[in-house]
């Protein structure tokens, strides 16, 4: 049997403050902003089927089944929630990250959209 051990266990998920294990700042803070429709939908089943540390070893064929993806569209969707530090992976382990801290909390400022960035950067070139 696969141990499972937190890949990252600074970053154990907990309950937020509301009352689900979903976190209301992935709408929030934008996270769900950051990666495609295939990758929220990983993440959504990763979060409903993983334990107390948010750890769960759903194979890949068993993901591409359940989600209707093929093994291309969830390596993708694998490495948008890694890169938006949403979920860890070591293979046959997920584990669902902890959100980082609010950016009000941490005295910097939210990230911004792309479309953001870019209205910034036409409005200074001006």
């Amino acid at each position: 049997m696969t141990p499972k051990t937190p890949i990252c266990p600074d970053r154990i998920r907990s309950i937020p403050d509301q009352f689900s294990w979903v976190d209301h700042r992935l709408v929030r803070d934008r996270y769900l902003d950051r990666v495609t429709h295939k990758a929220a939908a990983l993440y959504l089943f990763l979060v409903t089927v993983a334990d107390v540390k948010g750890l769960s070893f759903y194979s890949d064929r068993t993901l591409c089944e359940r989600l209707a993806m093929s093994d291309d569209s969830l390596d993708s969707a694998r490495a948008e929630l890694c890169q938006a530090g949403l979920v860890a992976w070591r293979s046959p382990i997920y584990q669902v990250l902890s959100l980082a801290p609010s950016p009000a909390t941490k005295g910097c400022a939210r990230p911004q959209s792309v479309g953001e960035i870019l209205q910034r950067i036409a409005g200074g070139a001006r």
